[in-house]
């Protein structure tokens, strides 16, 4: 039995969307006409939810989605449930039908016969290599339940500290952009008119309040094809990155940077030692796990020197040398995992330098934050001090020539 999407209108005429399980489209459609329904589409769970979509090919979940999925399967297997029960119950909990159909589509696959780390296989963008190779270890190994708590753990971990990361950014970013609308505002409408009546004294108006009213007329006349400069520059920057040569110059440079060398460097250090260690943890082999928490990273330069390490592990050489000669790595980090591998804990030393790393890097965006804010605050309020000057200097002026 296989899970189907499904289109289809009610009695009153209102088209209708789900998930219904069947041995076949024919018998799904024969279950809603059952119902009175109209059957205007089925296809199989989690394919039809991408048809006709220009950008969204392939299903997908949302960190949030995947870690309470996770959550949910970790507590219904711990419970004794058999996995397929648990799938069930996990989709009948999902908010979003894209979950639900993803849930049953793995679990109708179950059903046929396959492994839970080949039906996760069937939808490669809602569970990445790092998910899968983790169930296929705890499977083989019988603790599922305790692979998935871990998981999801670690999910949970990864979702948080990005939402911390956006609410901190949230208020420059928002500051910065209502105070340029505001800003804008006052150079296009207000001080055009204000400054007109100085004008017309015929008195010579001083540089600063000239030069905004340059740059008020030229922003009047020629606005819109400065926006549109703008995205197309921004647009050429994002194909040039795209080259291989500029793309690896750009990532070196993120990574050997002076100003933000050693966030980097943290954010990438901590990743791959968190996957390493979860996926130590959960029994997999250390040059698979390797291989998978190489591919997690976005550095195309540190990849390339990880895949080199991968090699001389498999040659023989420790660990810890070989992230040694990788040279991106920091030094704490190096170490723990010589002390890990001399005394056969190397998950646990993994775990602690990942989070000391995590705490290390949000310690320095906090910082950036927290110094971004006064700054952006004297950036804008320097703006609205020079409109300001452009709008009393004339007055000034005037009162000179009346005294």
């Amino acid at each position: 039995m296989s899970a189907f999407d499904f289109r289809a209108l009610d009695g009153a005429g209102r088209e209708q969307r789900g998930v219904l399980e069947g041995d076949s489209p024919r018998q799904v459609r024969q279950l809603l006409r059952d119902r009175g329904w109209a059957p205007m589409d089925v296809s199989p769970a989690a394919e039809g939810a991408s048809r006709g979509r220009l950008f969204e090919r392939k299903p997908r979940l949302a960190p949030l989605e995947r870690a309470l999925v996770t959550r949910h399967l970790a507590t219904l297997l711990a419970a004794g449930l058999p996995l397929e029960e648990a799938l069930g119950a996990a989709a009948a909990q999902a908010d979003q039908g894209r979950a639900q159909s993803l849930l049953l589509g793995v679990r109708g696959r179950i059903l046929e016969g396959q492994s839970f780390a080949q039906a996760l296989g069937a939808y490669p963008a809602a569970f990445d290599d790092l998910y899968r190779a983790t169930v296929a270890a705890g499977e083989q190994a019988g603790h599922l339940d305790r692979v998935l708590d871990a998981l999801a753990r670690f999910t949970e971990r990864r979702q948080e500290t990005g939402q911390i990361l956006q609410m901190a950014l949230l208020y420059p970013v928002l500051l910065l952009v209502l105070s340029l609308a505001i800003v804008l505002g006052l150079l296009t409408y207000v001080v055009p008119e204000l400054v007109g009546v100085y004008a017309e004294t015929g008195q010579a108006l001083p540089l600063l309040t000239q030069g905004l009213l340059a740059l008020a007329a030229f922003l009047e006349a020629f606005g819109l094809w400065v926006l549109l400069a703008t995205v197309v520059l921004a647009f050429g920057a994002y194909r040039a990155y795209q080259v291989p040569l500029v793309k690896a110059r750009v990532e070196l440079l993120a990574l050997t940077g002076a100003p933000w060398r050693r966030l980097t460097q943290g954010v990438h250090a901590s990743r791959f030692a968190s996957t390493l260690a979860i996926l130590s943890g959960s029994g997999v082999p250390l040059l698979e796990g390797l291989r998978i928490a190489t591919d997690v990273l976005t550095n195309g330069v540190l990849r390339q020197r990880l895949v080199t390490a991968r090699q001389a592990v498999a040659e023989g050489t420790s660990l810890h040398q070989a992230l040694r000669e990788v040279g991106y790595f920091p030094p704490l980090m190096l170490h723990m995992v010589a002390s890990g591998e001399a005394s056969g804990q190397l998950e646990g030393m993994l775990e602690r330098v990942a989070g000391h790393l995590e705490r290390d890097n949000e310690r320095l965006v906090s910082a950036f934050l927290e110094l971004l804010k006064p700054l952006t605050l004297v950036f804008m309020g320097g703006l609205v001090l020079l409109i300001v000057l452009a709008i009393l200097l004339p007055i000034l002026n005037l009162n000179q020539l009346a005294i």
